[in-house]
């Protein structure tokens, strides 16, 4: 919109707007009260109307037409105070566009410098001189005029050269072929990723790679010969499976000809190399992987976001995935070289980042290097450090029913353990190693519920912390062991102020129960 002010004989200047007037949305509100109550316009609709808009009231035989001149308690509508008027049945208010722009400037800015621009329109306002107008617009033919979103297309601008200066990236000529589209029923394009001479695309279901400058032509027999050609986004192969990105994008890792990403809508974890889309959710976590995707935080809050990376100090794949909105997240890590997920983690990433062999973090607007060479504690993230610990599954003897009498391990010193649960029964935990110097604390240690160290290797009984089973003969607890199918186990270290602490091995002993 642009208004001509005539202020001299010799020259015009231009009133422009600089921010645009917001779009009005046509509404209806219904206002239902007892008939006979009195009705007035302006406490109802004042915190839906804008200025200058259009507003109709119908309630039976009354009829009000205006728009609104100012927004203020006294004058809400043209002509004085909004109508006051006798309720005889259900009021109805449609609010329309905006039809009168003379409040406009002063209604949606706080001043006119910062809404308007006044600009002359002959140059340096000289006497005949040149007049600067719109001049001669091109006139194009469009089926559609309208805005559309096409959510699963590609288009590319001319080239940029550095060397020789050429920038053509503001040219999209709709003369040449810059746009290819993808298969719109495998969902938006959430992302792309150039490798070598190829354009590796990530719907939302499913992964399909682009020929750049070169395209495929298909024998008869259905063989594909690569064939160079001036066209930068050529023929589009789909990978095999129904497997993409969902609409996390922010899940993508690569490392080497490797990349990572998580289905969310499958609840799988993808890795697609040279040998094409593999889901590594299945070495051992599928389980895992079903729950924890399918409850995980909406993808559209950051703090929500399913992330990963990949970790070039420890040559992982880390992911970290929401465990709800306000549930916090869960994190943890892929190992090629053990084909399988092989930690868990307490740190909760925004970001991941990986730089000459380090591995960094963003968490709450800071950066975090982690694995330093000298860390004054270990386990420790974000200034907060945890307790580590291990589990581990004994199934020895899966079809009979068992005692586990003793816990035994080998590593070194400082491990406990947290727990020790069976189908039926569990253990007292047991602390770490006590270390007997003289003859009386070495007969005291005997009866303290700690490790034994006995050449290398720390061993401790199970005493049992189950209530008492109707028809046993010993109640309470006992050392006779923990009752069960199978035992679950986990140790656990205080890394407060030690050092690397390593556990080679954890064993049981057990006898066949009565």
């Amino acid at each position: 919109m642009a208004k001509v002010i005539e202020l001299k004989y010799f020259n015009t200047f231009w009133l422009k707007k600089i921010k645009s007037i917001v779009d009005v949305v046509p509404s209806t509100t219904t206002y239902t009260s007892n008939v006979g109550a009195t009705f007035t316009v302006a406490a109802v609709a004042a915190s839906e109307m804008k200025v200058g808009q259009q507003v109709t009231i119908v309630d039976g035989a009354n009829t009000y037409n205006s728009y609104v001149k100012e927004r203020n308690s006294n004058t809400e509508f043209v002509g004085g105070a909004a109508p006051t008027f006798t309720i005889t049945g259900g009021v109805t208010i449609n609010f329309g566009k905006i039809i009168n722009f003379d409040q406009v400037p002063s209604a949606y800015a706080g001043s006119l410098a910062d809404d308007w621009l006044i600009e002359e329109s002959r140059i340096r306002g000289g006497y005949n001189n040149t007049s600067v107008d719109y001049g001669v617009k091109a006139y194009l033919v469009e089926d559609e005029p309208d805005q559309s979103h096409r959510f699963s297309s590609l288009i590319h601008s001319g080239i940029f050269n550095s060397r020789t200066g050429v920038n053509q990236t503001n040219q999209f000529s709709v003369g040449e072929d810059i746009t290819r589209t993808i298969d719109p029923s495998n969902g938006s394009v959430q992302k792309l990723y150039a490798e070598d001479t190829n354009l590796i695309i990530f719907q939302e279901s499913k992964v399909s790679k682009s020929l750049i400058d070169k395209d495929a032509i298909y024998s008869a027999e259905g063989n594909a010969t690569v064939t160079t050609r001036p066209l930068v986004i050529g023929q589009n192969v789909a990978y095999a499976g129904e497997y993409g990105i969902s609409t996390d994008p922010r899940s993508f890792a690569v490392n080497g000809y490797r990349k990572y990403f998580t289905d969310r809508d499958q609840n799988v974890v993808c890795r697609l190399s040279m040998d094409g889309i593999t889901v590594i959710s299945d070495y051992g976590m599928t389980d895992y992987f079903r729950d924890a995707l399918s409850t995980a935080g909406p993808s559209t809050n950051i703090t929500t976001n399913i992330v990963g990376g990949w970790d070039a100090h420890n040559k992982q794949y880390v992911l970290s995935i929401p465990k709800g909105i306000v549930a916090g997240k869960e994190t943890l890590a892929f190992d090629e070289r053990s084909k399988g997920w092989t930690s868990f983690f307490d740190y909760d990433p925004i970001q991941v980042i990986s730089l000459n062999n380090d591995f960094f973090t963003t968490n709450d607007g800071k950066l975090y290097k982690h694995y330093p060479t000298n860390p004054p504690s270990r386990a420790t993230f974000y200034g907060t450090t945890y307790n580590s610990t291990v589990t581990f599954v004994f199934n020895g003897a899966p079809s009979m029913v068992k005692n586990f009498q003793t816990i035994n391990y080998e590593g070194d010193t400082g491990w406990r353990m947290r727990t020790f649960t069976t189908n039926t029964d569990n253990a007292l935990s047991i602390s770490e190693a006590v270390f007997a110097t003289t003859l009386e604390e070495m007969q005291n240690s005997l009866l303290v519920n700690s490790f034994k160290l006995k050449e290398d290797k720390y061993y401790a009984d199970l005493v049992n912390d189950t209530a008492s089973q109707s028809g046993e003969v010993v109640f309470g607890r006992s050392s006779s062991g923990v009752k069960g199918f199978f035992g679950e186990v986990k140790m656990g270290i205080n890394n407060t102020n030690v050092g690397k602490k390593e556990l080679f091995a954890v064993s049981t002993g057990f006898v066949q129960s009565s």
